[in-house]
């Protein structure tokens, strides 16, 4: 059971990590298409975001070839 849950922290730090990674890439991009970012805004922002998590299936840990870059952001047009 400590093992499951040693994993179970783990995967949450990795998911953290991720997402706080790629929000701060998201406010960048905004900023540089001078869109109006508040700091009042950032702080409501919460990096345990999950949609975008698969937690059933198989996974590949292989890291993707990106040249040092990140991975580009979507576009969400509602």
């Amino acid at each position: 059971m400590e093992d499951q849950l040693g994993a179970l922290g783990l995967v949450l730090n990795c998911i953290t990590l991720w997402n706080t990674v790629y929000l701060d890439l998201a406010l960048d991009t905004l900023r540089a298409q001078d869109y109006p970012v508040q700091a009042g805004d950032i702080a409501r922002v919460w990096p345990y975001q999950y949609k975008h998590v698969n937690v059933h299936g198989h996974y590949s840990f292989r890291l993707p070839q990106l040249g040092g870059r990140k991975r580009a952001l979507r576009e969400f047009n509602d």
